[in-house]
């Protein structure tokens, strides 16, 4: 469905900011956002975290939610599952595809049963009825080395990549500052690319090339050294990376706009690493450069994810 007259979005509230550990990345993109929306005449207004959205909710102050919430609360289903009792439209997934992707090995078991290629992996769990899972046994399946990260986080928050089991237990103790299971999972050494996904249809790949050897949080949202290469393959590869990413992010429920993180090992074979519902929106961030690469600028990006609201309506 397209929309030309902003006025047919009615009041928009951009929900940002939050409690989650991405809450500053969720900033930075709902300013992002509410410029661009205002500059293209649609009524909108900033709203930070979840239950000061409620209350203006309840209370009648928006016909619509342009969510731009990042990590838990806001991508995990949680916001999603209220809009939805309340009868308010938003952007993006809905409950199940919101839920589902955010838990990295739910994912994984769902692509699994599919048969689409994913990294090895396995559940840890640093404590169960009182006992710690056998790391030993864990090392011994995947191996090293391995990359350790929370099951729940998004923007690499707790990651770490460990090549050596000396440092498997910082990493774990890193990753389980967080809400969740870890998940251990076999590093795929080679390329790393993204694919951006809006209005149902895959946009071109871009392949990330970091300053440093990962592209970790600094990387992602700091430096201006990391390279980004879009469209980041030949002809062929894209139809086959735009393709495997359209049949990831549909596996998983998920609707509206997202992104789909995914790795080629050195012999070319792809690897589906996870799918963000709701990506970053910042100076840095890869589906507003995804799509300039075909011609939709920042403005023309935030109107049609927030298109993607009416679908949530009239579902």
């Amino acid at each position: 469905m397209r929309i030309t007259d902003p006025k047919q979005f009615g009041r928009v509230a951009v929900a940002m900011g939050g409690s989650s550990a991405e809450r500053e990345v969720s900033l930075d993109s709902g300013r992002n956002v509410l410029e661009a929306l205002r500059a293209r005449g649609v009524d909108a207004q900033g709203i930070d975290g979840i239950p000061a959205l409620l209350d203006a909710l309840r209370a009648g102050h928006f016909a619509r939610v342009f969510n731009i919430l990042h990590g838990r609360g806001g991508e995990d289903g949680v916001l999603q599952g209220a809009l939805v009792s309340l009868g308010v439209p938003f952007t993006g997934s809905g409950v199940l595809g919101s839920a589902l992707s955010m838990d990295k090995i739910r994912t994984k078991q769902v692509w699994e049963a599919l048969g689409l290629p994913t990294p090895g992996y396995a559940r840890y769990r640093t404590s169960n009825g009182g006992t710690r899972d056998d790391i030993g046994a864990t090392i011994a399946k995947l191996g090293v080395p391995v990359v350790v990260k929370p099951s729940h986080e998004g923007s690499s928050v707790g990651i770490t990549r460990v090549r050596s089991q000396h440092d498997l237990a910082a990493a774990l103790a890193l990753a389980a500052r967080y809400d969740g299971e870890l998940v251990i999972e076999q590093m795929i050494e080679g390329e790393e690319y993204t694919v951006g996904i809006l209005q149902g249809a895959a946009l071109p790949s871009i392949r990330i090339v970091p300053a440093g050897e990962f592209y970790d949080y600094h990387a992602k949202y700091v430096a201006d050294d990391t390279k980004y290469i879009c469209p980041g393959m030949d002809e062929a590869g894209e139809r086959e990376i735009r393709a495997l990413a359209s049949r990831a992010f549909d596996a998983v429920g998920c609707s509206g706009w997202g992104r789909v993180d995914v790795m080629r090992d050195r012999a070319g074979k792809f690897f589906l690493l996870e799918v963000n519902t709701t990506p970053g929106m910042t100076s840095h961030s890869l589906v507003p450069k995804a799509a300039r690469a075909v011609g939709v600028d920042f403005e023309e990006l935030c109107w049609r994810i927030l298109e993607t609201s009416f679908a949530e309506e009239s579902a």
